[in-house]
Parts: structure tokens; sequence; C-alpha cells
């Protein structure tokens, strides 16, 4: 069974991501891709596999790891500047791991690791590359291979990952089950074949979809032990989804404030609009 949920949950919710990225844009991509579509289903079988007391100790490390997933966000927007994908997955993996180790060390509740997690999203959400003027993004149809590259990829990273739980221990698989897998696939393949004004938008979808990651999180860490994995992982996943999907939402409600705002502003003369005085002196 738990060899079924590394080999098919994982790829499946990155190839849905994927799709719905092409529908809709790559900035729905990253938000989607901001849901635990690999760190649920690791931090669930390795709370199958060693029960839930380590299920909880690890949900509450994977706060600290989605800082570093915050960090590789930003350093592979900054390299999607100026390398290919290749150079980009390096530097920020390098990157995220270094910053996995060290937070693997630390110890803290999963509340105070919940607000670190937030303040690390808002700095790294701040410190992202501005959105370039690029193409657009291309209609040539992606080749066959791409979705069954993607799948493959994710499987073969989860498999590594859950393998080595036991051996690992709750604090690092904890912190490692929020690496970048699916965020690297999918932001790998966008810089391979839209650029990096494409990629850049993606990966500040990541960064705003992270929050529902995180209350993923915390709730499996507060709650498995109390009501049993299927309960907890339940209440978190639906509150998790819930948080995402007022992502958007709250984005195209900001956009409507700012676009009122500017339908209301006062015009000047030197702003291309008549000014009324001027005209009534015509």
């Amino acid at each position: 069974m738990t060899l079924l949920l590394k080999l098919v949950l994982a790829p499946a919710l990155v190839v849905a991501s994927t799709l719905a990225g092409r529908r809709w844009g790559a900035r729905l991509t990253g938000v989607l891709v901001g849901l635990p579509v690999v760190a649920g289903p690791i931090l669930l079988i390795t709370t199958l596999d060693h029960g839930t007391g380590f299920g909880a100790a690890a949900a509450s490390s994977a706060l600290l790891g989605l800082t570093s997933l915050a960090l590789f966000a930003v350093v592979f927007a900054w390299c999607s500047r100026r390398t290919g994908w290749l150079g980009a997955l390096a530097a920020s993996w390098a990157a995220c791991l270094v910053a996995d180790v060290a937070l693997a060390r630390l110890t803290l509740p999963a509340g105070i690791t919940f607000v670190v997690a937030l303040a690390t999203f808002w700095g790294a959400s701040r410190v992202m590359p501005p959105d370039a003027a690029g193409p657009p993004p291309s209609t040539v149809p992606s080749p066959w291979w791409d979705l069954p590259a993607r799948a493959a990829t994710t499987a073969a990273l989860v498999l590594a990952v859950t393998t080595a739980s036991g051996a690992l221990g709750p604090a690092m698989t904890g912190v490692l089950a929020p690496f970048p897998i699916a965020s690297s696939v999918v932001a790998a393949f966008a810089l391979a074949q839209r650029g990096s004004a494409e990629t850049v938008r993606l990966l500040r979808g990541l960064l705003a979809g992270l929050t529902g990651f995180a209350v993923f999180c915390l709730l499996v860490a507060l709650l498995v032990d109390r009501l049993g994995i299927a309960a907890a992982f339940g209440v978190a996943l639906a509150a998790s989804v819930a948080v995402q999907a007022a992502v958007p939402l709250a984005g195209r409600l900001v956009g409507a404030g700012r676009d009122a705002q500017d339908d209301d502003a006062p015009t000047t003369p030197g702003d291309g609009a008549r000014d009324p005085l001027r005209t009534g002196r015509r």
C-alpha cells in the first residue's frame, strides 16, 4: 500500500498541477505546487511506517523545512536570469540542503515554527527578482514525454526520501519533506521550455501558496497523536486546500481594489487627462 502511494500519489498531483498551469497560467501552477503535493504523501507514508509520534515530530520539523523551500524559490528565480535550468537547479538545491542540515539541529514548538515560516515567506516574496517583460508563453505543444518525465522524476525523489526516513530520524525526515521535489520539477521544466519571466511568475505563485502548506504541517503536528492518522491528515488537508483556494481570490480582490483606486484618483494637467478648468476656458 505504501509503495503504491510513493509511486502514484505525488506524481499524479504534480501532473495535475502542470495541466492546470497550462490552462490557467504559471502562477496558478506555483500556487497548486504550494499544496503539500509531495510533503503530504511523505509525511503520511512515514507516519504509517513509524507511528504517530514520529509523524508529529516530522510534521513539526517540516515547518522549518518550509523556510528552505522559500530560499529555493528565491535562489532559483535569481539564477534563472543568468543560467540555464541545470545551473539554477544546482545552486538552489545546494542552498536548500545547507539550510536543511542547519535547521534539522533546531527543536522548536510547532506554533513558534509556524510563525517563523510565515515571516520567511513574507521576506522571500520581498527579495524576489522583479517581474521582467518577456515574450508571451510559448504555445508550442510540449513533447509527449513531458508529463511522464515529471511524474517519474517526482516518484524517484519521493522514494529516496521515504526509504531513508528510518535512518534519518523524524527531525531530518521532516525538514526534508518539503524539499523542493515538485517545485524543482515544474520550475526546471518552466525555465527550459518557457524562459525566466514565466519561471519567476511560477515561483511567485509558489511563495503565495506556502501558507496553506504551513497550515497543513501545523495541524498534522498538533492533531495526529490526538485524532489518529486518518482524521488528522483529513482535517489538515481540508484546511490547507481552503487556505490555498483563498490565495487567488485575495489576489483578485487586491487587484480590483487597486484598479478602483486608480479610477478614483484625481487627474492632474500633466498626466494626459483633460483638465476640466482648462477645458472650460477654451
